[in-house]
């Protein structure tokens, strides 16, 4: 029987992230079993949790399997308590604008001068160096870093549809957070893990770079590649539904048209290699395309999952909420949305010794479990309920 993934259990970390890369590093761990308290201002709390449009999603998303402790991080008690709240926890993450941690008293000298075995993970724009102090964001670095070019036509940079970097940039911080909560058994010694959006870009380009390094020309944008392989593109089946297509190897070629009887094209030699279908690509793409739309989308998946070819159904996010796969390996776990929606949303995509990150709470309340994190860092219940009074500290509200 699988069990619930739980390998950090017994490890606390504070979120002060805020909006994607901060909040997607500390929901990976949360759901991987750490107490992730999620540090939130006073009054409305996070500001992500009002966003509208593209960035609706966020908050009931990367915010699921965490606390909620709302402090005025403004005012010097705030930061008394937070230094508390530092002193009780292996891991802080941090994504706030170069400056803003320093102000509130909680630069990584500071949180490692009251908590030496803490884990200080900054997540931000740039690493150190002449961007350092430019404010970035997921598109921004997209743009720079050549993703968006990439992505649309020549003339049209495109950035990708989700938060691609925000969401590498959290999974590299969480990469380095395990690193170094491994090098602190050795140790017995805290440090600062530092990443970058434009740095996760520049990872994530690294396959063009090198091809640029082997080329004579221009890289072109992916809607104008060349592509490696002579069947590796869209095609329009008799319904109007789109189907992609990648026969990437001989055998792939071999099944393809054994399954359909492509006798012809099997013993045509100038067809044999992949090298040879590309230089004779009009004739074999003006075939597929006819066959394809001789069938209706969901006759041709059933001939290519016969042929075992890679495929796929060109399919909206929406289409993810019916899909068989994920319903039949729990990909999507039941939440609640801090507006009363109930919904699916994707689980971490591991298991680890056939145990799999399976459990759900949703996105707290604003300074949901303040009263019980402060009493668990040893505040009495008088100076909690005189911080309320100061409005230092706030529980309980707002979804």
């Amino acid at each position: 029987m699988k069990q619930t993934l739980q390998p950090l259990s017994g490890i606390r970390v504070l979120d002060f992230g805020h909006t994607v890369m901060g909040p997607c590093c500390g929901m990976i761990l949360a759901d991987l079993g750490a107490e992730v308290i999620k540090v939130e201002p006073t009054g409305k709390g996070d500001p992500t949790r009002y966003l509208k449009g593209f960035g609706s999603g966020y908050f009931g998303y990367f915010s699921r399997n965490k606390k909620s402790v709302s402090i005025d991080l403004k005012s010097q008690g705030g930061q008394e308590i937070a230094r508390k709240l530092v002193q009780s926890a292996d891991v802080l993450i941090e994504n706030f604008a170069p400056g803003t941690m320093d102000r509130l008293g909680l630069s990584k000298d500071q949180a490692l001068g009251v908590n030496p075995k803490l884990i200080y993970t900054s997540l931000k724009g740039f690493m150190p160096g002449p961007y350092q102090e430019r404010l970035a964001l997921d598109e921004v670095v997209q743009m720079m870093g050549g993703l968006a070019y990439m992505t649309g036509p020549t003339g049209q940079p495109l950035r990708a549809g989700t938060s691609a970097v925000d969401i590498a940039g959290g999974m590299f911080g969480v990469i380095g957070i395990l690193a170094a909560l491994r090098d602190r058994d050795e140790t017995g010694k805290g440090t600062v893990v530092e990443t970058a959006l434009y740095e996760s870009l520049v990872f994530l380009m690294g396959q063009h770079l090198c091809y640029a390094a082997q080329s004579d020309t221009l890289i072109p944008p992916m809607p104008e590649r060349v592509s490696a392989w002579a069947v590796y593109q869209i095609f329009e089946c008799s319904d109007g539904r789109p189907l992609f297509v990648g026969i990437t190897t001989d055998n792939h070629w071999v099944r393809f048209c054994q399954t359909i009887g492509w006798t012809d094209f099997l013993e045509n030699d100038a067809l044999k290699s992949n090298g040879q279908r590309i230089d004779n690509k009009t004739i074999v793409l003006e075939r597929f395309a006819t066959f394809f739309a001789s069938l209706n989308q969901a006759e041709a998946m059933m001939v290519l999952e016969k042929a075992r070819v890679p495929f796929a159904p060109v399919q909206r996010p929406e289409d993810l909420f019916d899909d068989p796969h994920l319903a039949a390996t729990k990909g999507l776990l039941r939440t609640q949305l801090p507006d009363g929606t109930p919904t699916d949303l994707p689980r971490l995509p591991l298991q680890i010794g056939g145990a799999i990150s399976d459990s759900v709470t949703d996105a707290p309340p604003v300074g949901a479990d303040t009263h019980a994190v402060l009493k668990s860092i040893g505040l009495s219940s008088e100076q909690i309920d005189a911080a309320l009074q100061q409005n230092i500290i706030q529980a309980g509200g707002l979804a």
